[in-house]
């Protein structure tokens, strides 16, 4: 099973629109979004990918009440979470959250295999204890490359697939 993650998108329509477009191309199952997506409108974005989205809000949380409504409703296929989500694919246990800080607790409780999180647009995979803690980065772009991860389940292999690159051959 194959999971985006994503984060920090910001209401930048072209890279959730190109990220989107590459996981419906690549197999990707299940897309996760770690938060700072703003606005109402992104959510068509979203609901372009062809499997189940699980979604949270972020420090920016946009206009809350409509993303919330529209989730599950309007767009059958979005989980809105509220700030913390979890979910379970493959055997493995996954949860997210937008911040780093409270990723690296819930990590350290050995609760989870898999910890996601966002809000410092910088990339970084590690191992705390027996849980993996991903930071996909920014899909925005402005202090970094625009970029998302794809989490490989069972295994816990992770990409970082940048957004703008060239995408590879099938």
């Amino acid at each position: 099973m194959r999971i985006a993650i994503l984060s920090d998108s910001h209401d930048h329509i072209p890279n959730l629109r190109s990220a989107v477009t590459y996981c419906n191309a690549y197999n990707v199952n299940m897309l996760i979004h770690c938060g700072d997506l703003i606005s109402p409108f992104m959510l068509e974005e979203l609901a372009a990918f062809g499997g189940a989205v699980h979604l949270i809000y972020g420090n920016n949380a946009g206009d809350q009440h409509l993303i919330s409504r529209a989730c599950g409703t309007r767009f059958p296929a979005i989980t809105h979470h509220g700030v913390l989500g979890a979910v379970e694919a493959a055997g493995r246990r996954l949860a997210f959250t937008h911040y780093p800080e409270l990723a690296m607790g819930l990590a350290s409780r050995d609760a989870f295999d898999v910890v996601c999180c966002g809000h410092n647009h910088r990339y970084q995979v590690r191992q705390v204890g027996s849980t993996l803690l991903i930071n996909p980065g920014e899909l925005l772009g402005k202090d970094e490359q625009p970029g998302f991860c794809i989490l490989e389940c069972p295994a816990l292999d992770v990409e970082r697939v940048e957004v703008g690159a060239p995408i590879p051959p099938a």
